[in-house]
């Protein structure tokens, strides 16, 4: 339900993401007519020579519905060009008029390809049955490889590795899912895990699923998992196997008296197990149990919930035992009655939901569906959460999402998610409770959840909002929501209740509903799936009028081909779609980051451009199938890291150098325990800090004049971040423990002569702790760094500190009303100005464009901050190139662009 940001979510999966799932919006090939049709003809695919819609078809296909379409697809190879034998069959439905769709799953050497599913759409009977549409993803020209050349071993710890904080990590686990196909030119072979670990802030359960680059060692895709479940386990549908159907009463939430469907146990007492459906109905009382208990199944001393006799006392209505039983009927009944579903999973499967649990001991006011049944809590300000239909429906039709299109968690694709339950948790307590679309509380999600207040204070989401993508769209990095799948989900689920609102409800929900189940694949956009509910209503046979009208629905809310683009930047862009977004960084008027081949899609590679005009990026790091990237430069020569088996086999980390310009590449350290990072290079300098994977020491390596690298001496008991470099002098913050202190100290070293020239070590304040120092930079003669307060209620400083240890003054003090908040600042500068981004959090109102991460630019002497760009999506990574020129990732678009400005914009 995502009600008050109180659900259990994932960790955040940051800005390393080798995958874009909101795939850039296909335009239709056919030529536009007089009046043209609202269905398209024909979608190109994307990243495939195979189209990603076909309509208007009627071609034989005789035989059996799944062999019938392979068979179809295989003599039609110049079109479509599919090798059957790639394909799986993973669903075929027979729809109540007779149509059949059939859904493939994509495999390579046969493993499968992520997102990939072929659907065809056919119409009639044995030898009348004829293609009337196909469409979806399947990928060509894959050729990667099919056995991983990292060990298991180090596949899992790097999964692990996904989660930063090592609170986090205290304790987490690894399932492997097996191995799986990375869509996007050649493919990338990854070993998908779903990786648990502890919410440092609320001690829940953080789950991701991460997958790892299997040939070498890279986290590849990472991304929010729906809900906290494990595999195993057991729904305990079998509670109604000895019981015999039976009615009752029970008290519902607010104490009236509901007839339930219930069962009838041998012992003579009852139970809430409803058997006049195909599908058993049951509801189990957590008793205040944790959510994290259920994880993986009904634990076995929990029993549905029970009574001596057929009438139900209080507790069972308190609990939302009651709401829960009724609710999950009521779904049941509009999935099938409605739109021809049996259940959630279509077969009939048990609907099994959880009542009266908690978090860590305290009130948990939230519902999900956890991948096997519905877990609900409650609150002190709120009713039991099964108590509102809309969001028992809403959560359920995430289980038949996953059941049919099963769309990913993340970007447009989850956006779509929890827009089509919001759509039809909506529509399931409109039609069950007879209201009409003109009630004002028909568009509301969760306006019955709280026990206090307005019904419109209360909800969650509505869907009446108006929102468009060109208005409303938020550029949500991938760190944040998903990349916005909540946050712009009511832009698509405002498109939908619009049309059924234009048409007859009843033709509307099954129009969505057929879009759902036949048209929509995994990795699918919005502008996919507007293209979808299109071509849904075509095989529907809605007339033209009502197509136009589901088209204009689109159109009011901006989704249609092309929507990006009306967008307004103030930047200029330098790559677009970065599919391997990690930080950037720039230096004499040339930018080098790590990019995804945008040919091939090979692992990672390192590019380099010009920030002050547009050019074709060069490749630096040679293609020798290893990631390369986590780069930095001087503007002339770039220095980076290598990740993956060398040309003997060995699996390993290189650091290697090159000129921008070209030449030969220079390897300067190679070793598969030592682990280097924080490259910088200078001049002829280079160094790089290496850390023991046994010990966990870190060390620093100077290369200097292109001799091999030596280590610097550094204190016993001392460790060091945040590695500088620039004219000659090196910087860190270095930290050590003092009796109860830790202590950090931004220092300066002098490479000519080979000493610590500066360190600043801040004094604790009376009774508190000392400041950390982080950050640290050499820009403009001197030492900068963000000092972050142990106090925790003040915000965070910009610091500057001379280079002979003769004194600091501050950039921006933590008393400016500009100062960030403390630990959630990053900083570039040049010898001109410091750039800093506010990655900030969420705030009292919700998220906005105006409240994601922004981008301030001050003088390097200090003054009053700068809005860098008016961009209104996320602004990520700045890297300093010369003077007041900033090069950033940015999110505005729906996607991430590298983007340049030469100064800042000022105010916005």
């Amino acid at each position: 339900m995502h009600h008050r940001s109180r659900r259990p979510k994932a960790l955040g999966i940051g800005m390393t993401v080798a995958l874009s799932l909101a795939l850039a919006a296909p335009a239709a090939l056919a030529e536009p007519a007089a009046d043209p049709d609202p269905v398209p003809g024909l979608v190109a695919g994307q990243d495939t020579a195979t189209p990603q819609l076909v309509t208007g078809l009627a071609e034989p296909a005789p035989g059996s519905p799944a062999p019938a379409a392979l068979a179809y697809l295989a003599a039609h190879p110049d079109r479509y060009r599919i090798d059957p034998g790639e394909l799986t069959e993973i669903a075929a439905e027979r729809t109540a008029d007779g149509r059949h769709t059939v859904r493939f799953q994509q495999h390579h050497g046969g493993i499968p390809v992520l997102g990939a599913q072929y659907l065809v759409h056919l119409t009639g009977d044995g030898a009348e049955q004829r293609v009337e549409s196909v469409g979806g993803k399947y990928f060509t020209g894959l050729t990667a490889p099919t056995t991983p050349g990292v060990p298991a071993a180090i596949l899992r710890d790097v999964a692990l590795g996904s989660l930063k904080d090592p609170r986090a990590r205290a304790g987490a686990t690894a399932e492997d899912r097996g191995p799986v196909v990375l869509p996007g030119g050649t493919g990338r072979l990854a070993q998908h895990f779903t990786v648990y670990g502890t919410d440092p802030a609320t001690g829940g359960r953080l789950v991701r699923e991460v997958y790892v680059d299997a040939t070498v060692g890279v986290i590849a895709l990472a991304h929010d998992a729906r809900a906290p479940y494990t595999a195993g386990g057991t729904t305990r549908a079998e509670a109604g196997a000895t019981a015999e159907p039976a009615t009752g009463t029970a008290p519902d939430a607010f104490g009236r008296s509901a007839k339930v469907n219930i069962g009838h146990l041998p012992d003579g007492s009852y139970q809430l197990t409803d058997l006049t459906r195909r599908a058993t109905i049951a509801t189990y009382d957590a008793a205040g149990r944790d959510y994290n208990d259920f994880n993986g199944g009904i634990p076995a001393d929990i029993l549905p919930a029970r009574s001596a006799g057929p009438d139900f006392p209080a507790a069972t209505g308190s609990t939302g035992a009651t709401d829960a039983h009724l609710n999950a009927a009521i779904v049941y009944d509009f999935y099938r009655d409605r739109l021809g579903r049996e259940g959630l999973d279509g077969k009939a499967g048990p609907i099994v939901s959880v009542v009266n649990v908690t978090s860590d001991g305290e009130p948990f006011p939230n519902a999900f569906w956890n991948g096997k049944q519905m877990v609900y809590g409650g609150g002190p300000e709120y009713q039991p959460f099964s108590v509102a239909l809309d969001v028992a429906g809403h959560e359920m039709t995430h289980a038949v999402i996953e059941h049919t299109a099963a769309l990913a968690n993340l970007g447009q694709s989850g956006a779509m998610d929890e827009a089509l339950a919001d759509y039809f948790g909506n529509a399931i307590e409109v039609t069950a409770r007879g209201l009409s679309m003109s009630d004002p509380k028909a568009a509301l999600l969760g306006e019955s959840l709280c026990r206090t207040g307005t019904p419109e204070a209360c909800a969650n989401r509505r869907l009446d909002g108006h929102r468009s993508t060109v208005n409303d769209y938020l550029g949500a990095g991938a760190g944040l929501d998903g990349g916005g799948v909540h946050l712009n989900s009511t832009i698509f689920s405002g498109a939908l209740w619009d049309i059924r609102g234009s048409l007859d409800p009843l033709t509307a929900d099954r129009l969505v509903y057929r879009a759902l189940a036949d048209y929509l694949t995994p990795l699918d956009d919005f502008v996919a799936g507007r293209d979808a509910v299109l071509a849904a209503g075509r095989a529907l046979k809605l007339n033209r009028a009502q197509l136009r009208s589901v088209a204009a629905a689109f159109d009011a809310h901006g989704i249609r081909a092309g929507w990006q683009n009306r967008l307004g930047v103030d930047s200029r862009p330098l790559l677009r779609d970065v599919s391997s977004p990690v930080a950037p960084v720039a230096a004499d008027g040339r930018w080098v980051m790590s990019d995804n081949d945008p040919g091939t899609k090979k692992p990672a590679a390192l590019y380099t451009g010009s920030t002050t005009s547009p050019d074709t990026p060069t490749r630096l790091s040679p293609d020798d199938g290893r990631v390369h990237g986590w780069a930095a430069t001087d503007g002339r020569s770039a220095v980076w890291l290598a990740i993956g088996p060398d040309a003997q086999g060995k699996w390993g980390m290189e650091v290697l150098t090159r000129s921008l310009s070209g030449g030969p590449v220079r390897s300067l350290f190679h070793s598969a325990a030592q682990q280097p990072g924080e490259v910088q290079i200078s001049g002829n300098d280079i160094a790089f800090q290496v850390t023991d994977s046994a010990t966990g020491r870190t060390r620093v390596q100077l290369s200097h004049d292109g001799a091999p690298a030596v280590e610097l001496p550094l204190p016993d008991g001392h460790t060091l971040s945040g590695l500088t470099l620039k004219d000659a002098t090196l910087g860190w913050s270095e930290s050590w423990t003092a009796g109860q202190d830790l202590v950090f100290a931004p220092t300066v070293y002098s490479i000519p002569t080979g000493k610590v020239t500066a360190q600043y070590v801040a004094d604790a304040p009376n009774g508190g702790s000392r400041p950390v120092a982080q950050s640290t930079l050499l820009a403009g003669g001197r030492l900068l760094w963000v000092e972050v307060p142990g106090d925790r209620t003040e915000r965070s400083s910009i610091r500057s500190g001379a280079l002979d240890g003769s004194g600091v003054t501050d950039v921006l003090s933590g008393t400016s009303p500009y100062a960030p908040p403390r630990s959630t600042i990053s900083i570039t500068a040049s010898d001109r100005a410091v750039t800093y981004g506010v990655l900030g959090s969420k705030p009292a109102g919700g998220w906005s464009n105006a409240a994601l991460p922004k981008l301030w630019q001050i003088p390097i002497t200090g003054g009053t901050p700068e809005r860098l760009s008016c961009n209104r999506g996320g602004q990520y990574l700045p890297a300093a190139d010369q003077g007041t020129r900033v090069i950033w990732l940015d999110a505005t678009a729906g996607r991430t662009d590298l983007v340049v400005r030469n100064r800042p914009v000022g105010s916005c």
